[in-house]
């Protein structure tokens, strides 16, 4: 068998792999990812997956494919999936034809091993997260750029209370908020799907305080960008101007704030204004405070669960990890809650 048979069945088998998974219900964009770590180890060293031995995938990872640890990690692991995959399925028909065993290079000793979400996320107390606020929007009317500085305060504030990511918040435009859901309102983001099924549309809580908040940056502060703020599309967080291509085409919106800029605002902000054990802020942070301070303030954990997006409440209960609750007062509220429920029972068979 010549290179290029095996080329041709490599290409096959990477296509049932992907028919396979399309099958399994994963969406599109998550079955690219599981693919590229092999194609990107094999185009590197010009050869099809069974023949590549630990050794070269340690030297490439540790090289020229060196990344950071949770997208190494990752990519080990689509690489290892796919190979049990041609494994189950071909190992045969691959050693019948060209002669070669099919063994994943991902072994016992360059495996992964999954530890979680291994720093311990302590976010800001409520106390100190009110007081940066207060100190960050004092400041606004003495910013240089006026109508950024808002949108910054804005944006993480609305972050904070809606506990939104930032892949969720950047792209939200005019259209996507609906001020009639709800009691005060909501506004729609592509939530990050569970178990890798992709991006699942879920409306995000303003609550009362971000109402006010996101009401009067619209009203006061968002046509300041220069584009047309009453478009649909119009991004809620437009970037600071348009770039030059965008500007040539006579476009009516303006592209919107990306998380990259968005965690720099933020870093920005927690220098100058944060104080307290905890003095550097992300988007990630923002969520884990959310859920936090909600417990804290005597939310159940299905309502934060819900605030989140979780699919499951197990996901939940870790970003609840420093949550200062009274397991005594919350004994007590439930009993009285019970006797409530005794003598409301005992009413009704009367």
């Amino acid at each position: 068998m010549s290179d290029q048979d095996e080329e041709s069945f490599f290409v096959d088998a990477l296509t049932e792999y992907q028919w396979a998974r399309d099958s399994a219900g994963l969406a599109p964009s998550t079955i690219d990812q599981l693919i590229k770590p092999v194609i990107e180890v094999c185009d590197f060293y010009g050869t099809v997956p069974w023949h590549l031995t630990p050794r070269e995938v340690d030297k490439y990872f540790a090289g020229p494919g060196k990344r950071a640890h949770n997208t190494h990690r990752q990519k080990l692991n689509h690489i290892d999936a796919f190979f049990a995959f041609l494994e189950q399925r071909y190992a045969r028909e691959i050693m019948m034809r060209f002669g070669a065993s099919v063994e994943s290079p991902v072994d016992p000793f360059n495996r992964p091993v999954h530890r979680g979400d291994f720093g311990l996320r302590i976010p800001p107390s409520q106390t100190a997260m009110k007081e940066f606020f207060a100190r960050w929007r004092d400041q606004l009317p003495y910013a240089r750029k006026y109508a950024v500085a808002c949108r910054d305060y804005v944006m993480t504030k609305i972050a904070y209370v809606s506990g939104v990511r930032a892949a969720e918040l950047c792209p939200v435009t005019i259209g996507d908020v609906h001020w009639e859901h709800g009691q005060w309102g909501r506004f729609v983001v592509q939530g990050k799907g569970a178990r890798g099924s992709g991006p699942r549309p879920r409306e995000a809580y303003m609550f009362h305080e971000g109402r006010e908040l996101l009401w009067w940056y619209i009203e006061e502060v968002r046509a300041e960008f220069g584009d047309d703020a009453d478009h649909p599309s119009a991004p809620l967080w437009p970037s600071e101007r348009k770039p030059k291509a965008i500007a040539a085409l006579n476009l009516p919106i303006a592209p919107a704030i990306t998380p990259s800029t968005f965690r720099r605002q933020l870093h920005a902000a927690a220098a100058n204004y944060l104080t307290g054990p905890v003095t550097d802020l992300f988007p990630h942070l923002l969520r884990h405070a959310c859920a936090t301070h909600n417990y804290e303030r005597g939310m159940t954990l299905w309502e934060v669960q819900r605030i989140l997006g979780h699919h499951w409440a197990t996901t939940t209960l870790r970003y609840m990890a420093t949550a200062q609750a009274d397991p005594e007062h919350a004994n007590v509220a439930a009993s009285s809650r019970a006797a409530q429920r005794l003598v409301m029972d005992k009413g009704n068979l009367r």
